[in-house]
């Protein structure tokens, strides 16, 4: 029987060294007006925000001392963290952020389906409260369609009237957390153990207690899938564990072809290792 030729993995790009000098200066001439932070799954994202937008501020502030202390804040762009209770299974880890201020997250009922569309609005309003207090904006996400809705003026005002593109970001540097697909496995797979441990099961099982519909949870896919199927007797937590774990790893790759993607529309993203 012949050999079956395995599948090569697609070549990452080319990790870079981002100059937060530079990229402070380029925020005070205006020449950006958002940093975006952008990666697959378990890459890093949130941590590296969280450390960029502490630079940053220190570094407006030693070039260009009269303004003071310049707050950098965190805009979300993960479709689910929008909703409240739904804590471990979307990974908001939200003790990373420390003091950096974070928006967009907990924002709607666990139940409700969120969409692009007033997500769009909620990052216009954020987006530019955060702006007329001065502060520097930082987006950071993994839900590739939120991230280009905010940043490349995508015009949904059939749809959406309340928001014109005119108040989105025009001028966004893209930072994107670079990770090879072993190590991101790797993650994703202790990850899944850790949140398991943590009491996944238990907040998807009150959740349904609370009268979030099952279909609904199911709707939003991954952790809540295919624990929801588990509360529900439908699949053995065995099944449960190795089919989430697959499904996860497979979600991670298709981030990175939406981004890959968004590389091959114009967009110039900056990988670096996180």
């Amino acid at each position: 029987m012949p050999k079956m030729k395995l599948p090569i993995a697609a070549e990452l790009p080319q990790p870079e060294h981002i100059d937060i000098d530079a990229l402070a200066a380029s925020w005070l001439d205006g020449s950006l007006d958002l940093v975006c932070v952008l990666g697959p799954t378990a890459s890093g994202k949130t941590k590296y925000a969280v450390a960029l937008a502490a630079r940053l501020s220190e570094a407006v502030s030693r070039l260009k001392p009269e303004l003071g202390h310049v707050q950098c804040e965190i805009l979300s762009a993960d479709s689910r963290q929008v909703y409240r209770g739904m804590d471990i299974g979307t990974g908001k880890d939200l003790c990373e952020y420390g003091d950096v201020p974070y928006h967009l997250i907990d924002i709607c009922e666990a139940g409700e389906r969120y969409n692009v569309y007033r997500f769009q609005k909620d990052f216009a309003d954020a987006y530019n409260e955060i702006r007329s207090r001065g502060c520097l904006p930082i987006l950071c996400g993994g839900t590739g369609l939120y991230i280009e809705s905010a940043t490349r003026g995508y015009d949904f005002s059939k749809d959406n009237p309340q928001v014109d593109p005119s108040l989105l970001p025009q001028h966004t540097f893209y930072i994107g957390t670079l990770v090879d697909r072993d190590t991101r496995n790797a993650r994703i797979d202790a990850r899944l153990d850790a949140r398991l441990e943590e009491g996944m099961v238990d907040e998807i099982r009150g959740l349904i207690d609370r009268g979030v519909p099952s279909e609904n949870l199911i709707w939003y896919g991954l952790e809540y899938k295919f624990v929801t199927q588990y509360v529900l007797g439908e699949i053995s937590y065995d099944f449960m564990k190795e089919h989430l774990g697959i499904a996860i790893h497979q979600f991670a790759k298709r981030q990175m072809t939406w981004f890959r993607g968004m590389e091959r529309d114009g967009v110039e993203i900056h990988w670096t290792e996180v």
